[in-house]
């Protein structure tokens, strides 16, 4: 099957004509993340010129990932949208070899046009301003070598942290600036939103509860022992379900099938008279080898693998885990189906570290390095309400007043 990528681009003249420069970022369309990046100072130009160039820019880009991959071109020039997606005539003889050269990048099948108000399109109008200023230094935006000569930086994608894995010191420090994991962007909710979204469907995100391994911090994911809760673990789960069952707001349990998760499920769901649904998609990361190892351990055994793996979401544990790239993508996937499903509906999910800090991270539009920010114990709630217009927004997070009981 071919790819899907998103295409934000944008460009911009100081004077109209004037010092002009464009910018163009290519998105993987489920988790958001930027798969590639593209900017130019083209000297001087007019604010449609740019543009055009920025969008020529942007499919290069994604051309070079994948020349069969399906792509939508977001931009917010009313200009090209419309003529390149046949509505309106090109008359100015600028734009006519630019949309010709736009139209030869991919066939005309593989891709389609969406116009986004301008503060959707935040990212590659960054890009743009970056490459002006550099032009006006006399540099060059971030010179590097790709398959479309462009002068592109594919953006290094960093870790999330794991369940057992620890959130200081190196390892949290470790985690470059890369993949923004948010969604495509939407528009605020709140004061500049549609007066009436209707009913969010809110999923309510609760961690099981301790295992023998959570204190003695090691890896535990979906690969490992699956240990059953621990008797603290058992108590936390009876705490959180009490706590559920007087708020009375949950419609239906979803939960994790690994151990821990069920168990921690059981005992909301019988608090509550409901059923619990299993999904995949809820599980933890399958660290491999260093299932139920330490930091310590796995830095003293695998270093360099530890380090591929600190360095980029795609680097899979050592002996065939599951990257945290990976993990994002089954659990943005599962976001939608459960979406879907109940719709206008609380549901309580049951899961884990990494799953419940992607869809937090998912949910703001946050960059990567935002997990390393984020403190999540065992037993604890957190919530994020899905709007009708595609939106998010985070109600609570790491709540253990339950647990102080």
């Amino acid at each position: 099957m071919a790819n899907r990528f998103i295409v934000e681009a944008d460009g911009g003249s100081r004077g109209n004509p004037g010092p002009a420069g464009y910018g163009a970022v290519v998105l993987d369309p489920v988790t958001g993340e930027a798969l590639a990046e593209a900017a130019e100072y083209i000297g001087t130009a007019t604010n449609n010129v740019a543009e055009y160039k920025g969008l020529i820019a942007g499919l290069k880009a994604a051309k070079a990932l994948d020349p069969e991959a399906t792509v939508q071109v977001r931009m917010d020039s009313k200009l090209v949208v419309e003529q390149m997606s046949g509505r309106w005539k090109i008359k100015h003889p600028d734009m006519k070899p630019l949309a010709a050269e736009a139209r030869s990048v991919l066939p005309a099948g593989q891709v389609t046009y969406q116009w986004i108000p301008r503060e959707k399109n935040k990212h590659a109008d960054r890009l743009a301003n970056e490459a002006m200023d550099a032009g006006k230094a006399g540099k060059r935006w971030e010179p590097g070598a790709s398959a479309a000569g462009l002068h592109t930086r594919m953006t290094p994608e960093p870790a999330a942290p794991a369940s057992a894995a620890p959130l200081s010191g190196s390892a949290a420090s470790a985690d470059a600036a890369g993949t923004a994991l948010a969604e495509p962007k939407a528009a605020p909710v709140g004061w500049a939103a549609p007066a009436d979204l209707g009913a969010p469907t809110t999923f309510v995100l609760l961690r099981h509860g301790e295992t023998a391994l959570t204190p003695q911090k090691r890896f535990s994911g979906s690969g490992g022992s699956d240990p059953e809760l621990s008797p603290a673990g058992r108590r936390q789960a009876e705490q959180a379900a009490a706590a559920l069952a007087a708020r009375g707001t949950v419609q239906a349990v979803v939960s994790s099938p690994v151990r821990r998760c069920r168990e921690t499920a059981a005992a909301v769901a019988a608090r509550l008279g409901l059923e619990v649904r299993m999904d995949e998609g809820l599980r933890e990361a399958d660290f491999g080898a260093w299932e139920g190892l330490t930091f310590a351990e796995v830095r003293e055994r695998y270093p360099d693998d530890l380090d591929a793996w600190l360095a980029s979401s795609k680097a899979a544990p050592t002996g065939g885990g599951e990257s945290f790239a990976a993990v994002a993508r089954r659990v943005a996937l599962s976001r939608d189906k459960l979406i879907a499903r109940y719709a206008g509906r609380t549901v309580l999910l049951v899961t884990h570290v990494t799953p419940v800090k992607t869809l937090v991270r998912l949910a703001l539009g946050a960059p990567p390095e935002s997990l390393f920010r984020m403190e999540l114990s065992a037993a604890s709630l957190s919530a994020v309400a899905y709007y009708a217009d595609g939106n998010a927004s985070l109600r609570l997070l790491n709540d253990t007043s339950h647990l102080r009981h």
